[in-house]
């Protein structure tokens, strides 16, 4: 069993933008005057309430009741359950913990239909949200946009935050149509997380490794986990002088759910041998943590801390959503939100906001230390490492110390 050690690297995010899709600006912005969470995202941050006392968003019940029935912050879920324990629970979590440590009002809003949910849902649960008095809509994922645009334009006083997005212009046919400036795009740098995921894991000892994806190989942000995961691997083994061998799928992923299909496949990676696997999905966490409970393999979560959930999870690439969500809804709340609407915002390591988690509890690493990780992180800080973050470029990438099978 792996062993557990200690050292929380703490966060400061101060933010750098980046221009990201459909003509979005390039502009910079500092987040600290939101963020208040630790390096890449525990699964349960927590921050003050108005009393000055420390909370968890776990603390903060997910529904409440307002005294006029009207909800200033609300957030639209993406796919898969409110509390998956992954992207759309760490997400929520920075509604409630904004709403919560400034006295506002919250709701969350899920799309009719759940995984089969049209782009009318979506935009259905938005236009409910906007008409049960919300200040800010925070929508989350890709699968958004269109709804989104509709919405935006529809009522273009609201501002909407769009994590794991970019900037959406007016007419999708014509990217030099106008950008909506009343929507905020937030994105991350999601192959850095992976990078130290998949390196650390090989230089753990880790020589069969599994990544099993979301979106069907349609999500940007997956996309990226996946290739960074796998150039970590590569460089790991290179400098180890070993060839390791890697599954690599999108299968039973397309909806980001669980599933019997999804969870049959994971079990027979592990009985051919692989060790640990990338749960890059949601909710596919639960099949794939299913089969390597059963079959006595490892996992490494996505997004939040996923350390909870069993001795099998050894390590999460983690992404800063809760800071990230504070600190956009906290631009509109003192009126400084069109300093951030029409942009796309992009995080990394520059602001502290991807990572592996390196409190006590998840720390599961025997001979990869927290120093090890603290210099690869300053690598890619100071721009001596510099992952690829083009995810295009995988299908043409020479791996020269991993045995890639992509199963499709």
């Amino acid at each position: 069993m792996k062993k557990l050690v200690a050292l929380l690297l703490a966060l400061t995010m101060m933010l750098g933008l980046a221009a990201c899709g459909n003509g979005g600006t390039t502009t910079s912005q500092d987040p600290a005057t939101s963020a208040s969470q630790t390096s890449g995202e525990s699964e349960n941050p927590e921050t003050s309430d108005p009393a000055g006392e420390e909370v968890s968003a776990d603390d903060i019940p997910d529904t409440m009741t307002s005294e006029d029935g009207k909800y200033q912050i609300a957030f639209v879920t993406d796919v898969g359950q409110l509390k998956d324990k992954s992207f759309n629970q760490g997400t929520f979590d920075g509604v409630k913990l904004y709403a919560n440590a400034n006295g506002l009002s919250y709701k969350y809003y899920q799309p009719a239909n759940n995984a089969d949910a049209t782009d009318e849902d979506r935009y259905n649960a938005m236009r409910a949200a906007v008409e049960g008095g919300a200040e800010v809509v925070v929508c989350a994922g890709y699968l958004q946009e269109a709804a989104l645009r509709r919405a935006a334009m529809e009522f273009p006083e609201v501002p909407f935050i769009f994590i794991d997005g970019y900037p959406i212009t007016e007419d999708p046919e014509d990217p030099e149509s106008a950008v909506l400036t009343n929507v905020a795009g937030i994105s991350f740098k999601e192959e850095q997380a992976g990078y130290m995921a998949g390196y650390a894991a090989v230089k753990d000892g880790f020589t069969k490794l599994g990544f099993s994806g979301g979106g069907g190989g349609s999500n940007d942000a997956c996309n990226r986990f996946g290739y960074g995961y796998l150039q970590g691997i590569n460089a790991a083994a290179a400098e180890d002088g070993i060839t390791v061998d890697v599954n690599f799928s999108w299968l039973y992923g397309a909806n980001f759910q669980a599933s019997n299909d999804l969870q049959t496949m994971i079990s027979g990676w592990y009985a051919n041998g692989t060790e640990i696997v990338f749960a890059c999905g949601g909710a596919m966490f639960n099949s794939i943590s299913n089969a390597a409970a059963t079959n006595q393999g490892y996992v490494i979560g996505v997004d939040v801390d996923q350390s909870a959930e069993g001795d099998f999870v050894i390590t999460s690439a983690m992404k800063g959503l809760a800071d990230a969500v504070q600190w956009a809804v906290g631009h509109v709340y003192d009126d400084t939100f069109d300093t951030i609407g029409g942009t796309g915002t992009s995080l990394g390591v520059n602001d502290n906001a991807v990572g592996l988690p390196t409190t006590d509890e998840a720390w599961r690493f025997e001979t990869f230390t927290v120093e090890d990780y603290e210099n690869l992180y300053q690598q890619m800080v100071d721009g001596t490492l510099v992952v690829d973050a083009d995810f295009n470029n995988q299908a043409t990438t020479e791996w020269t110390n991993l045995n890639l099978e992509v199963i499709d």
